[in-house]
């Protein structure tokens, strides 16, 4: 009997003992079962969140009333960005730069050679070193329209690659016996004639400088020296002559602008000369000195009229000359070296804001009383913006440099010119 007992409770608690480890077991596996159902959906629900494109919290109305209030993005203009633009390239030029940019010279005054025919690597080099903001031309320079378009696309490439902007490439083609191409068979262009012949016979001074400035553009000019703006109130003035419309002030006025106009559409620069007038003296300035002994009323009623009317127009560019005025400035001084004339009357009273380049500077008139750097430093202090042909470039470059070094040259002064310079640069031969 007690045997049984014990029998029965041994397999009492093998039962229990073996319900316990199922039941555990069981467990186990539910377990297991709810990890991986959760797992697949912890998957699901991660690439529904990937799919849902995140949201921008709402800005309060604090916030969206304060960006309706804040100032726009301010909006540059043309011009605005223009001056920006010239801002940074002054900023960033050397005073060699800057003193190189106040020349027009010829090729043979920076390659030292008999006639510049070429740009190659003399060009390069010399402009590499004397970057000038213009380079004039004649007829030696020359040949035929594919030599000539190759020289002056040549050295302007040079030019951009060196400064990144262009050159001024500029020539005397006036029409009539001022002309360095026209004359030329080669060229198959036509001698539109003198500012006389025009205006005697009545034909456009506009079609004359529209057909002058259309075969420059095509051999890659971007400056004409013209239009002669000279009254002619001395007959016997035969340096100016028949390159001038005329002795009637207001006539006179209307044909170079006329002629400006025309040369301007055909995408080229025009210069006005020879202020404040060279029709009223007889002497050549080319071998001396010449006096004018009229007065300032009497040159405001004829000789400035064709000037004052150009600088109303915004014209590119005016030459003063190197006539000397005693009567109006109570010295000798040539008109260009003058600050009375080219500031006090140019700039001041008629308002000309544009640029100012002075006639040749390796004219008898300034080559017989000045040094080459001499007449370059006084030039700039009366006013003017460039240096045209000085007599020996190397010591006017010199001593400009100098003078910009050593205040000689005010940082203000020559950063006005460079001002003009460059804008007229940007604004008229940039394509």
């Amino acid at each position: 009997m007690g045997k049984a007992i014990q029998r029965n409770a041994g397999i009492w608690i093998i039962l229990a003992a073996l319900s316990v480890f199922l039941i555990t077991g069981i467990f186990a596996f539910v377990r297991y079962l709810d990890r991986e159902a959760a797992k697949e959906n912890r998957v699901e629900y991660d690439e529904v969140v990937e799919k849902i494109p995140e949201e921008e919290p709402e800005e309060s109305e604090f916030v969206m009333e304060a960006k309706a209030q804040a100032p726009a993005e301010p909006v540059l203009s043309k011009e605005e960005e223009m001056a920006q633009r010239i801002d940074g390239i002054i900023a960033g030029m050397t005073d060699e730069e800057k003193a190189a940019q106040l020349f027009f010279v010829t090729p043979e005054q920076l390659t030292r050679v008999g006639a510049a025919v070429e740009a190659g690597e003399t060009t390069r080099r010399m402009l590499n070193e004397y970057p000038v903001g213009g380079i004039i031309y004649s007829a030696r320079n020359m040949k035929d329209p594919a030599q000539a378009k190759k020289l002056l696309s040549d050295t302007q490439a040079i030019m951009r690659e060196r400064s990144g902007f262009p050159v001024f490439m500029g020539i005397d083609e006036e029409g009539g016996r001022v002309v360095r191409i026209a004359d030329n068979a080669a060229f198959g262009v036509s001698n539109p004639g003198s500012s006389k012949s025009l205006a005697e016979s009545g034909a456009s001074a506009y079609g004359a400088g529209s057909y002058i400035g259309g075969y420059l553009k095509r051999f890659g000019f971007n400056l004409d020296f013209a239009p002669v703006a000279d009254v002619l109130t001395d007959p016997s003035n035969t340096v100016i002559g028949e390159r001038s419309y005329g002795s009637d002030a207001a006539k006179v006025s209307q044909m170079a602008g006329d002629f400006a106009r025309g040369l301007g559409d055909a995408g080229i620069i025009s210069v006005y000369k020879h202020f404040p007038g060279h029709g009223g003296v007889t002497a050549d300035t080319h071998t001396g000195v010449a006096v004018s002994q009229k007065t300032l009323e009497e040159l405001t009623a004829d000789e400035l009229v064709p000037f004052a009317d150009a600088a109303a127009a915004g014209a590119d560019m005016i030459m003063v000359s190197f006539v000397a005025y005693p009567k109006v400035t109570s010295e000798n001084t040539p008109a260009a070296l003058s600050h009375l004339i080219t500031t006090g009357i140019l700039r001041n009273r008629l308002g000309y804001d544009g640029v100012v380049i002075t006639d040749a500077l390796n004219m008898g008139a300034v080559t017989g009383t000045y040094t080459s750097g001499d007449a370059a430093i006084l030039a700039l202090q009366a006013g003017c913006d460039m240096l045209l042909m000085p007599g020996d470039f190397d010591a006017a470059y010199s001593a400009v440099l100098e003078g910009i070094r050593t205040g000689t040259l005010t940082k203000e002064r020559i950063e006005e010119s460079l001002q003009r310079i460059l804008k007229l640069k940007l604004e008229k031969t940039e394509e």
